[in-house]
């Protein structure tokens, strides 16, 4: 028993001298991870809380659609924008609302919304979408150098023919036909083959004399 003894004052000893020279960095180790877990926890808690205003706040914005108010849908955009402006939602939210403003010919509301989405989208697809429909209607409006602008930024690959695509449209209506015609045939290609909109893109190439680019011109 007197050697247990001696051993186990033996241990308390260096336990003692252990905890006397580094005490305070353990203690401190323990305050920084226990700190980093409530963090985490409450970031996540936060994230919750933001997913379900903005919930709140979409129906708002679903609301104002079905009503058809164009000042009441200018306010909840706006006030989705500055309080939820990072959420999903939001963007979602964004992308419907130009839609609407878009049949209204609210053009001025309409960019701002898609250019919004285009640059601060935290999901890449949604930023490609509207990045694409804001090009779409530059050139509606023949506003050539905006689009090619926009069109020359970064867009996902799997994006790539609808941009070959709205590129020709450009190249269109600064008439180089023989452009139009390589890109549409370059976005024509990398389209899947049951693709509603490559047919589309068909018709435009019939437009240009390249009536079967099936005959040839396969991927």
């Amino acid at each position: 028993m007197a050697h247990l003894d001696l051993e186990e004052q033996e241990q308390l000893d260096q336990l003692k001298h252990f905890w006397k020279r580094w005490g305070n960095l353990v203690t401190w180790a323990v305050i920084a991870a226990l700190a980093a877990y409530s963090g985490w926890n409450g970031w996540l808690w936060w994230q919750q809380r933001q997913a379900n205003q903005a919930a709140t706040q979409f129906d708002a914005v679903d609301k104002a659609l079905r009503s058809g108010d164009v000042n009441l849908l200018d306010k909840a955009m706006q006030d989705m924008r500055e309080q939820y402006g990072s959420t999903l939602l939001a963007q979602q939210a964004a992308l419907l609302s130009a839609k609407f403003f878009e049949g209204q010919g609210k053009t001025d509301q309409a960019r701002s919304l898609l250019k919004w989405v285009h640059q601060h989208g935290s999901e890449p697809g949604l930023a490609a979408a509207a990045g694409l429909r804001l090009a779409g209607s530059y050139i509606q409006t023949q506003e050539i150098g905006e689009a090619q602008q926009l069109l020359g930024s970064s867009f996902p690959p799997a994006f790539q023919p609808l941009v070959h695509e709205r590129l020709a449209d450009v190249a269109m209506l600064q008439k180089q036909s023989d452009k139009a015609k390589e890109l549409y045939l370059k976005a024509w290609k990398a389209m899947p083959q049951q693709s509603e909109y490559r047919r589309l893109v068909e018709v435009k190439l019939a437009a240009l004399g390249v009536e079967h680019p099936l005959e040839g011109d396969k991927p």
